[in-house]
């Protein structure tokens, strides 16, 4: 075990300093044009490069521009955007708005107020670099966090984004200093119940469930932000998102491997190879261009969309995933019972003592029967071809192709 981490931890850490100096020019320029135009502000790094966790290959970078406390009734998101004028970034909307600028690094640029006490934040944004402090008084998990990325990542259960409802970097911050480690978190998760309250700081001394909005509950677990407690960290994680992670936690605790942390995109071969002799139906996807975070989300409802039709139509659907490049491109795959289904399917309807119902149900189909208090027939299924069922939606539904630009069966 300690092998494969320790091997983990080499491939994934960086070594080379060439981005470190990249993202220090950067930063001289930024604040080279905060002088120029006057503005009581700083930018400062932020995020996995200023926590010393972030991934060899990583071409992101957080700059937070910390705006004095004297800006706090004025609109620094755009005073920041003129200030950025220049470098022609791209305006992102959110609670604030922020930038982004792509070069060999991708910076988004954040506005915020400098502040040490999380009661003066104007904006949830103020309060991010205070995340990083958090994490800098807790040293030697560097490569911890970078082996729960990275396992996450491979495992496709890594970004808050609506299309992947899973763990966000400052989540796996947060998990991994609580539990004291990579393997530690992994055996954790095991145990979790549903509705699990994680509170590192401990300030809930009774229950968090009770005393926090509802509206911030909606998660399988309840991570209190140790920086604000009202905020439940993991509220965008779904039941689906951390199945999958119990489930690939599990497989390496039993029987660790160092290809669990290999980000390996999945191909036609493979697939067949996986479905043996079960039945594979894959699809090549062009999606619209536009933001990551829309578009994610429309290729996911269109991935969704066909999941759910096939189970609707009774086909037995032993596994379904989909991956997509942030462009245009993705692949969907199902890979379902090698049987078609038989011709003739049982119809259930109404219970019997709502009358009005089976008189209703007896006058559209004339053979019935009853079966455990309800009026039943047996109908022709309208599809018994799984692929057939496929290209009739490929075709016809309206719903996919507000989603999606093409579908095209391999």
């Amino acid at each position: 075990m300690d092998k494969i981490l320790a091997d983990a931890v080499k491939k994934i850490k960086p070594t080379d300093k060439k981005l470190l100096k990249e993202v220090d020019a950067f930063l001289k320029k930024i604040n080279s044009a905060i002088a120029k135009n006057k503005v009581k502000a700083k930018a400062v790094v932020g995020g996995s490069i200023a926590k010393d966790t972030y991934l060899k290959g990583d071409h992101d970078c957080d700059v937070f521009v910390k705006f004095d406390p004297s800006y706090k009734d004025e609109e620094i998101s755009t005073i920041l955007g003129n200030i950025l004028k220049p470098l022609k970034p791209e305006l992102v909307h959110g609670s604030r708005d922020y930038y982004h600028v792509k070069n060999n690094i991708n910076f988004e640029l954040v506005p915020v107020l400098d502040i040490t006490d999380p009661k003066k934040a104007v904006n949830v944004t103020d309060m991010s670099p205070l995340h990083v402090e958090w994490v800098k008084k807790h040293p030697g998990f560097n490569d911890q966090i970078r082996l729960a990325k990275q396992f996450c990542k491979s495992t496709g259960v890594y970004g808050a984004e609506s299309y992947i409802k899973g763990f966000s970097g400052h989540v796996l911050d947060i998990l991994t200093i609580h539990y004291g480690g990579f393997m530690e978190l992994l055996a954790a998760s095991q145990k979790w119940a549903d509705k699990e309250v994680i509170d590192p700081e401990k300030y809930y001394k009774k229950d968090a469930l009770t005393q926090l909005n509802r509206s911030k509950t909606d998660s399988p677990i309840i991570i209190i932000d140790p920086i604000l407690p009202e905020r439940n960290a993991a509220a965008a994680l779904s039941y689906e998102t951390l199945d999958k992670f119990k489930k690939k936690a599990a497989e390496f605790l039993a029987k660790p491997s160092a290809s669990m942390f290999e980000i390996k995109e999945k191909t036609v071969a493979q697939l067949k190879k996986e479905a043996g002799k079960d039945k594979l139906i894959a699809l090549d996807v062009t999606s619209e261009s536009g933001k990551e975070d829309v578009v994610g989300s429309k290729v996911l409802k269109a991935f969704q969309q066909i999941r759910n039709q096939l189970k609707f139509y009774d086909f037995l659907l032993k596994d379904a995933g989909w991956q997509w490049n942030k462009k245009t491109k993705a692949l969907f795959w199902y890979i379902l019972d090698a049987r078609d289904l038989f011709p003739i399917t049982k119809w259930v309807g109404p219970p019997l003592s709502e009358r009005e119902r089976v008189e209703s149900f007896k006058a559209k189909y004339p053979k019935t029967f009853i079966e455990n208090g309800r009026i039943c027939t047996y109908t022709k299924r309208k599809f018994i071809n799984a692929e057939e069922l496929v290209e009739f939606i490929i075709k016809n539904d309206e719903y996919l192709r507000e989603k999606v630009k093409k579908v095209v069966r391999r």
